[in-house]
């Protein structure tokens, strides 16, 4: 580290800063601003800060590790999502905004009605707010310390306080406006400074060539390193957990970030768009740049650190070895800035996010006594900064806790398909959804301990998957079933809010006189769905065949993106008007 590299760092916290805090008297006018922007966003800010928020401190850190051992095929663990994400993009966007609502556990009420919704409600928004919420800064938290001790040499403690107290401040003061904003200007930081990492990693190893010539040392060939599939009969990666990785995970699982029929911070972002069709673009965009744009940058260094570092007992440190062997002043700076700003855009995401259940789920909907926008902005800020403090706990004892993000995803594990029905079946109500949280947790605990499975086991994780599913599937459509539907009330004025339309709903349509809607879009819905998740698979293969020099096969991969893109953007032109109310 030099004085520029040094220089460069205090740039960028003080521009971040800068840019922040002079957006809190546009996120302090109301509740809806605070946590949604005033629904004000175009597609591309509201996008792009759904894909800064997955890019977090940690993110490059454990495709590196992914990459270290079992090669590139290793980012199917997380490129499984895709088809749920595309989902969310043609089925759900438009009806999340529509829905007008402040987060998605208020939907809860909208859609269910009584005592049951409300504590649904109040379970899931206490449940997101906290454990989950905490565990998931905890982590990032922890990255960015090990990062900034390391390489800054610094008390691990310092490093925290610094990162933390900058991203947390902006986040107090200005709500979702000075989050979304700075995600833009650092996922540009940090993208870019990952790109350059890649340049510079690549031409260590010799180039492409020097690339591959390694690989082949390290991994035995350098296919092994760079197929983009499994091979076949590898332990970490099985025939029937490949095919319950693309065949259920994608639609079963519950999971931050990627909830099936969208959810968290995704459909908070579409819920401050402007519009349902800005809504929708900022979803497609969000898939393309988080499965096809950002990898290859993280991939080439992971390789290529695999080959400059070899037997490394912890493959993660790899990546800020590079940065701080491969780089020269100021560009080591700039690097690390960029791991700073993807820290501190998901940390900032994650304080208002959770925010937003404690105040709107919780203190607005149980214990307000109508005082007003001004004061609930002050509680707003207040649980921003509790949630901030409470991180800080939690990060300090993560060794102690580490195997609770276990016990936290077991709760979602077969919640999937409620998740996404309840939205086109009338039948389904609160009961329906509290049945498939219980009976997944309870059927995972029992596999887990009682039967004495290992999820670590990738053969055994893909038996617990499909049991819990089966089991939590069954439950909830005998819960549905045995117990008496929503009332009328709530059902059509959901309906008229939304108007999901389908086969689901024909009965509600036509008592309201809308007759038997069809799904918006109907069978170009599912071509869409086809054509995005093609075009984000085609793309993101195209690329890696083109940058390994297989030009054939690159272009015919890219060429199949240019032709799905096309008739997703023909299909979008056709785009119905708007048809709920929403709010």
């Amino acid at each position: 580290m030099t004085g520029l590299d040094w220089a460069v760092i205090l740039a960028y916290f003080a521009l971040a800063t800068t840019i922040g805090v002079s957006l809190t008297r546009r996120g302090g006018r109301s509740l809806a601003d605070y946590f949604v922007g005033g629904r004000a966003l175009p597609w591309w800010l509201a996008g792009t800060s759904m894909v800064a928020t997955t890019f977090a401190a940690d993110t490059p850190l454990a495709v590196t590790e992914l990459v270290a051992q079992y090669g590139v095929a290793g980012n199917w663990l997380w490129w499984n999502m895709v088809m749920s994400g595309i989902l969310t993009v043609f089925f759900y966007a438009r009806l999340w905004r529509r829905a007008g609502v402040l987060t998605d556990v208020e939907f809860t009420e909208l859609r269910y009605g009584g005592r049951p919704a409300a504590v649904l409600r109040a379970f899931r928004a206490g449940y997101l707010a906290l454990p989950v919420n905490l565990i998931v800064m905890g982590w990032v938290n922890l990255a960015m310390v090990e990062i900034a001790s390391v390489a800054l040499d610094i008390p691990r403690l310092t490093a925290l306080l610094v990162c933390f107290l900058l991203a947390a401040g902006y986040s107090v003061l200005s709500g979702l406006w000075g989050v979304v904003v700075t995600d833009f200007f650092q996922f540009g930081l940090a993208l870019g400074g990952a790109v350059v990492l890649a340049v510079f990693a690549v031409e260590a190893v010799g180039g492409i060539s020097g690339l591959e010539a390694g690989l082949a040392d390290v991994y035995g060939s350098a296919e092994a390193a760079t197929s983009l599939l499994p091979a076949t009969g590898v332990a970490w990666m099985p025939a029937i957990t490949f095919a319950v990785y693309l065949a259920m995970n994608w639609w079963a699982s519950w999971y931050p970030g990627a909830e099936p029929g969208g959810g968290g911070y995704v459909a908070q972002r579409i819920f401050s768009a402007r519009t349902e069709r800005d809504g929708l673009l900022a979803t497609l965009w969000f898939n393309v740049a988080h499965y096809a744009l950002r990898p290859w940058p993280w991939i080439l260094v992971a390789l290529s650190t695999t080959v400059l570092y070899p037997g490394l007992e912890n493959p993660r440190q790899g990546y800020v070895m590079a940065i701080l062997d491969l780089l020269p002043p100021g560009l080591t700076g700039l690097l690390l800035a960029g791991l700073a700003a993807a820290y501190m855009s998901t940390i900032s995401t994650q304080l208002n996010w959770g925010a937003s259940y404690l105040v709107n789920d919780l203190y607005a909907r149980f214990l307000d006594r109508g005082k007003g926008e001004a004061h609930l902005i002050r509680v707003s800020r207040a649980a921003t900064l509790v949630l901030m403090l409470a991180s800080l706990v939690v990060t300090y004892f993560m060794s102690s806790i580490e195997g609770a993000w276990r016990f936290l995803l077991a709760i979602g594990a077969g919640t999937g398909l409620v998740l996404i029905l309840r939205w086109y079946w009338w039948r389904i109500n609160a009961w329906s959804e509290i049945a498939a949280m219980v009976a997944s947790l309870v059927v995972s605990l029992v596999l887990w301990f009682g039967a004495g499975l290992d999820p670590d086991d990738p053969g055994q994780w893909a038996g617990i998957m499909i049991v819990t599913v089966a089991c939590s599937t069954a439950a909830w459509l005998a819960v549905t079933f045995l117990t008496r539907p929503e009332p009328d009330e709530v059902l059509e004025g959901f309906y008229r809010r939304v108007r999901p339309g389908g086969p689901g709903w024909s009965t509600v349509s036509r008592r309201l006189g809308f007759g038997r809607e069809e799904i918006e879009g109907g069978t170009l819905n599912w071509t869409n769905w086809v054509a995005g998740v093609v075009a984000v698979y085609t793309a993101l293969f195209g690329t890696g065949k083109l940058i390994f020099g297989a030009w054939g096969e690159a272009a015919a991969l890219l060429a199949l993106t240019a032709v799905a893109f096309a008739w997703i953007a023909r299909n979008l032109r056709a785009l119905p008007p708007e048809r709920g109310s929403g709010r």
